[in-house]
């Protein structure tokens, strides 16, 4: 953190308090934000801040994402802004300058709300098992398949598309990654948000394709069969992310939970008084202590290009197994007012379980690391 970082951290804050907190309860019913609060975000410079100017971002270092993240985290608000930023980075590490300059301000502004469309219904953390087609026709792509669980996807107008360009090529090489602006795209269509457990206001979709047309100008990389290259490397900036979010989850909680104790009384004294209270709130403060000081290091290695993917997918599978640690022990101190819906603390439990999933589920992380060994 530095002056220059505090002051945007002020910005931030107020921007949610204001803008997006007082309306999160209409949201999570309705199961998606309202368009508008993209344009708001845009406005107020929270899209973007670690995109150069010249394409329309902030100009600032991740530092500047790590706020946004943070502060989302720790209001409870749950809006796709971190999405909006990793598909940005997909077009201004592999985008030709048309590209950039045609896509990237426009996300900036929330005129353009972009989604990652990975996920397949019988592939997740498998890439490799992705079905989606995109057969050369002319100067286009032909696709067709589906996608599911994709946040951002009931208003993107843009969308990072995993999809197969060579079905005899070896399994890395079989994979790129097409850029699709949705408005009025004959044959591509939205599914129902989806119900979760927690996450009510992010809106997640299927999406569907059949025979779309897209623009082989849309193809992300200078060739084919680049794409699951692409999406590892890029998988630092999103695990990162993840990580942060769910440490910055983990100190609201406590904090949250310490205040609680202190007032509830049981037995004629506050909880606070009971030395089971007081232990276990000692063992989750330390945890999320460690997970600070393991997640600020990530971020300095991000900014100075030397995180690799083996520490970032640490980060994201031990903060986010922590988080659930640190979360449910929260609960269990609130009591039965832990399990009411309206809880604070019952929706960052409900919303918490998910860290542990997407971005490439926790088992599958594991084996990464330990490919190290």
């Amino acid at each position: 953190m530095t002056d220059e970082t505090r002051i945007y951290q002020r910005t931030v804050r107020q921007f949610i308090e204001m803008e997006l907190a007082p309306h999160h309860a209409h949201w999570a019913e309705q199961g998606h934000p309202d368009p508008g609060a993209w344009i708001k975000a845009g406005k107020a410079s929270l899209l973007l801040p670690d995109v150069p100017e010249e394409y329309g971002g902030g100009g600032g270092t991740f530092a500047h994402e790590a706020i946004v993240i943070e502060e989302l985290a720790r209001s409870g608000v749950h809006f796709g802004l971190s999405i909006q930023s990793i598909v940005a980075h997909y077009i201004l590490a592999y985008g030709n300058e048309e590209q950039k300059r045609r896509w990237l301000p426009r996300m900036a502004s929330g005129e353009l709300v972009g989604a990652v469309g990975l996920t397949e219904p019988n592939s997740g953390s498998d890439l490799q098992g992705t079905k989606t087609t995109a057969r050369k026709d002319g100067d286009h792509y032909v696709v067709n398949g589906s996608k599911t669980f994709i946040s951002n996807g009931w208003q993107a107008g843009l969308v990072c598309l995993a999809v197969r360009t060579d079905p005899r090529a070896p399994g890395p090489k079989a994979l790129s990654l097409l850029v699709l602006e949705t408005k009025d795209l004959p044959g591509y269509r939205v599914g129902r948000p989806l119900h979760k457990i927690g996450r009510h206001a992010q809106d997640t979709c299927e999406l569907f394709f059949d025979d779309v047309r897209v623009p082989v100008g849309n193809l992300l990389g200078q060739s084919e069969g680049r794409g699951l290259f692409q999406m590892m490397d890029q998988f630092r900036y999103e695990r990162l992310s993840i990580g942060l979010s769910a440490v910055a989850a983990a100190e609201r909680a406590v904090d949250i939970t310490a205040d609680y104790v202190k007032e509830r009384k049981a037995f004629g004294k506050p909880l606070f008084d009971l030395q089971n209270t007081r232990f276990k709130l000692a063992e989750c403060k330390t945890e999320t202590h460690i997970g600070r000081i393991f997640v600020d290091d990530c971020i300095q290695k991000f900014i100075d290009g030397q995180l690799d993917s083996i520490t970032a997918a640490m980060a994201k599978y031990w903060l986010t197994d922590c988080q659930c640690r640190v979360i449910d022990e929260c609960v269990q101190l609130h009591g039965g007012y832990g399990y009411i819906q309206e809880s604070p603390i019952a929706r960052m439990w409900a919303d918490s379980r998910v860290q542990r999933i997407y971005g490439g589920a926790n088992e599958v992380l594991k084996e990464v690391v330990s490919s190290s060994l």
